[in-house]
């Protein structure tokens, strides 16, 4: 059988493929030559760059396509319900990338906290700017989660050590399994913006959570609190939170995803109260090495037959 990959993969999770016997062809293709090749391959296995939409996936299912395999975590790039419906398991891995987005977010939380970017900016500038630099301490602070899986749930333990409380808005996930990562479950999400020092994300982007931050949502966050997004562009509405940081209604933000990637052009890159980084959640070596191979094990049990753990379109099946 034969698996294309058209997203750069790590090393260690094409052997995985090809030590159970598949044929690997690797080739950054672009949309309209997938649309037309998909049907000659049994596995497609993309990361975020390659868009696996209704069309490819109706070529592919026309063809061999039997399974689509994402080297991470979130599928906005597939359309599992059309995969579903024509009997193609969409699987991925859910826990690759988790230390390496939780690790990130902490170091936005703290290069906001101790001004860290504009240190940088200024000593560069040949400034000594240590009295307009006072930061504040982690310890003690409310840390509010929206979304508290994989990656919530450890940027949750990472914060703890750092003496801060945790409070979490998610509606699929229950008080009691909340109280097991020591994390206060707040039903309403304005409450969690009101009563947070530090707010993260940590979910998917679908209809439901496009633009979850929004203009009334941020007006609710406290003049000390920072926003941290490194989950997914447009959860955040990016024109209301350039205008709350312009008017110092908030104290600061931190990005990693955007609206549009690169954000070529957006006003915030005018300021100095946001701290930006070109999508780095994951573009760790040990969290390409685990996310790769964990989806490449979910490939080679969905084509020798076999139950895989991380199947997202399940119900569609």
């Amino acid at each position: 059988m034969n698996i294309l990959v058209t997203d750069k993969m790590a090393e260690e999770a094409l052997t995985v493929l090809k030590d159970a016997g598949f044929d690997v062809i690797y080739d950054e293709i672009d949309a309209d030559t997938l649309l037309k090749e998909i049907g000659k391959y049994d596995g497609l296995m993309v990361r975020s760059r390659t868009k696996a939409t209704t069309e490819v996936i109706e070529a592919g299912s026309s063809g061999n396509l039997k399974v689509i395999g994402r080297a991470g975590i979130g599928v906005d790039n597939i359309d599992i319900e059309t995969a579903g419906k024509k009997g193609i398991p969409v699987v991925n891995s859910p826990t690759g990338a988790t230390a390496s987005v939780a690790e990130l977010t902490i170091g936005h939380m703290l290069t906001l906290s101790r001004h860290l970017a504009l240190a940088d900016k200024t000593m560069k500038k040949g400034e000594w700017a240590k009295k307009k630099l006072k930061g504040f301490e982690l310890d003690g602070k409310t840390l509010g989660l929206i979304g508290t899986g994989n990656i919530g749930k450890y940027t949750a333990k990472l914060a703890q050590c750092f003496g801060m409380k945790i409070i979490g808005y998610d509606p699929f996930i229950s008080k009691k399994d909340m109280s097991k990562d020591n994390i206060e479950k707040i039903e309403d999400l304005g409450k969690l913006m009101e009563n947070s020092d530090y707010i993260s994300l940590h979910l998917p982007h679908i209809p439901a959570t496009h633009h979850i931050i929004n203009k009334k949502m941020i007006e609710k966050m406290k003049p000390s609190s920072y926003l941290i997004n490194c989950a997914r562009g447009g959860t955040v509405d990016e024109n209301a939170l350039y205008n709350a940081l312009k008017e110092g209604k908030i104290a600061g933000a931190s990005l990693d995803v955007y609206e549009s990637e690169p954000p070529e052009n957006s006003p915030l890159l005018e300021l100095d109260n946001v701290v930006l980084t070109p999508h780095l959640g994951a573009n760790t070596k040990e969290g390409q090495i685990k996310a790769g191979t964990i989806c490449a094990n979910q490939i080679v049990k969905v084509l020798n037959g076999k139950e895989p753990e991380h199947c997202v379109n399940k119900k569609f099946l």
